[in-house]
């Protein structure tokens, strides 16, 4: 019996190949994406420590130059904050991005396997009906045999 061959078969590997360099490049930017957030948590932490130590500071007895640091400190912060939101918002664009393109090379892929599948059931219906042809042949000439 014939083996089934798609002609296609390159294409379907090809596509095969773009979905996983799809998944591949969403996970890097998804990596990213948490880097940025575990940053911001940290400036974050960072931001409540120095209020606290500005609010015991300003309870003690401390120059007012120190409490001017730690303000310009937290102000400082602030922006810092500011800035990594912006670059969190670029990272979620960026992740957002790299799912549409997976999106795009799953259903390419898809509709190959599809085409892929179609193609090998056709190939096996062929090859039943010739192998029944085969056998009705050779039921007709074992009768003729017979009556003879």
């Amino acid at each position: 019996m014939a083996r089934f061959r798609y002609a296609y078969q390159k294409i379907v590997d090809l596509k095969t190949s773009e979905k996983s360099q799809a998944e591949w490049q969403l996970s890097v930017v998804v990596g990213e994406l948490q880097t940025e957030e575990q940053s911001l948590l940290k400036l974050h932490q960072d931001r409540a420590e120095w209020s606290d130590r500005l609010q015991l500071s300003s309870n003690q007895a401390v120059t007012l130059s120190e409490l001017m640091v730690i303000q310009e400190y937290i102000e400082y912060l602030d922006i810092c904050i500011k800035q990594k939101m912006m670059d969190i918002q670029k990272a979620e664009a960026a992740v957002e991005v790299k799912r549409i393109a997976l999106s795009e090379r799953m259903k390419d892929e898809k509709v190959w396997q599809k085409s892929k599948d179609n193609a090998r059931q056709r190939f096996q219906a062929d090859m039943l009906l010739i192998e029944q042809n085969e056998l009705d042949e050779m039921a007709s000439v074992r009768f003729m045999y017979a009556a003879h």
